[in-house]
């Protein structure tokens, strides 16, 4: 088989000093600077290198490789080189460089486009300012339900943290429910037991003077579903005629909705209509990957990543203008221009180490490094969204994470049981809310 890599540039390097920027695919994906003897992070194992990473772009030992942009410091006086898509909207090559003999060799599977500037985070801006997209409007400051909850959370939580933002004079707009409150991946207007009125949550936040917001999953489909069971037409296939894995998560396997079928598109338009005339206008949309996945649709002319983007926009159309979208487990280039705001890291959480040191994987660290490789992207697609604060005295370095959040200037959401919070996490999580509804 022929390599699909051709050569796109050599550079000397100062071996010691130089440092490689590579672009991980989408938002989870490890993104970021490293010296040319670090060892860049990979997928631990095949589930999280599709639910993850880039399906299907492996990377040999010893090589870098940057989706669809990829930044060199020589680290000898001379100026950064960029190597960025020139479709990043719709073809995102893979760019590789490897070190022989003191030279980079930068080799790419598809077109690239070559960009000079004096160091790696102000040349990937100049590129992101080239593309000429309109700056992102102001974001709202958040409570979400994840951290403290997980998809155990209940109506009762919602109404005892809504009280709790009174009571702790905290300047929330937007309390957004999270994972929990559907039956299943897919069955989004069908309630799990543990809520009993979604209109009426909506309603109760609104009668305080704030915002409802509310999470999906909206390319993810459960195998037991009422979805999968009632419409398997509606899915993607993989090329043997089965529904495509798109990884597993949650215990179970995960289904990729056909948004290019009609009557798969209609549902969702269905379901976000249905969301925001209960009173919904702030949507987290997660696990976005699975729409860009490859595979076998029901409009057979349609790629991935224009089915992907146009599933985005049957979403936008149904919410409408004036609610705010924000993506997540997104692929990053193909999404420029779709979104109010983007997680542009991992997941955080309570603990500070990943699981099997997979910097795609939930952790402080892994959301810190990604979210610093990422800030170039701030303001100019997006808002970025660097994951929420946690404040709680039982969160591990918790100073040291609220410092990352609020140095990013970016979207800012609290996800603790407020009543939890000792005085150090009520005036941090004030501080850093104040900040945000400022900007």
């Amino acid at each position: 088989m022929l390599d699909p890599f051709t050569p796109v540039a050599s550079v000397p390097v100062d071996v010691r000093t130089a440092r490689v920027h590579e672009e991980g695919w989408q938002s989870w994906s490890p993104s970021g600077a490293y010296a040319l003897g670090d060892t860049p992070y990979r997928p631990t194992n095949d589930n999280w290198a599709t639910v993850c990473y880039r399906p299907g772009r492996t990377v040999p030992a010893g090589t870098f490789q940057g989706e669809g942009l990829l930044a060199l410091d020589p680290g000898d006086g001379s100026p950064v080189r960029l190597w960025a898509a020139t479709d990043p909207y719709h073809a995102v090559p893979s760019i590789r460089l490897e070190v022989r003999d003191g030279q980079a060799e930068v080799s790419a599977d598809g077109p690239v486009k070559e960009l000079t500037g004096a160091d790696i985070q102000s040349v990937l801006a100049q590129w992101a300012d080239g593309l000429g997209v309109t700056p992102p409007r102001p974001a709202p400051t958040v409570w979400c339900s994840w951290y403290e909850y997980f998809t155990k959370v209940t109506e009762d939580d919602i109404h005892e943290n809504l009280r709790a933002m009174d009571t702790l004079d905290l300047p929330i707009d937007v309390v957004q429910i999270d994972d929990g409150y559907q039956s299943a991946l897919g069955d989004w207007l069908t309630l799990s037991g543990r809520f009993r009125s979604r209109a009426d949550i909506a309603d109760a936040i609104r009668a305080r003077g704030r915002r409802a917001g509310i999470w999906t999953a909206p390319f993810l489909v459960a195998p037991d579903s009422e979805l999968a069971t009632s419409h398997p037409e509606w899915l993607v296939r993989d090329t043997e005629g089965a529904p495509l894995h798109a990884g597993r998560n949650w215990g179970h396997d995960l289904y990729v909705l056909d948004t290019t079928h009609p009557d798969a598109a209609a549902y969702l338009t269905h379901v976000f209509t249905t969301l925001r005339a209960e009173g919904y206008d702030y949507f987290k949309v997660d696990f976005l990957y699975a729409g860009a996945l490859d595979g076998v649709r029901h409009d057979e002319g349609v790629d991935a990543l224009t089915a992907y983007r146009a599933g985005i926009a049957l979403i936008r159309d149904a919410i409408g203008p004036d609610a705010y979208l924000l993506g997540c487990g997104a692929p990053i280039l193909p999404s420029i221009g779709l979104f109010d705001a983007m997680r542009v890291s991992p997941d955080t959480a309570p603990h500070r180490r990943p699981e099997a040191d997979d910097y795609s994987q939930p952790g402080q660290d892994p959301a810190e490094f990604t979210g610093v490789g990422r800030q170039w992207q701030h303001g100019r697609f997006w808002v970025n969204d660097p994951d929420c604060l946690m404040a709680r005295p039982a969160v591990e370095t918790r100073e040291r994470w609220a410092a990352h959040v609020e140095a990013t200037g970016g979207l800012m959401a609290s996800s603790d049981r407020l009543l939890s919070l000792d005085a150090w996490g009520v005036a941090t999580t004030r501080r850093l809310l104040s900040s945000g509804a400022a900007a």
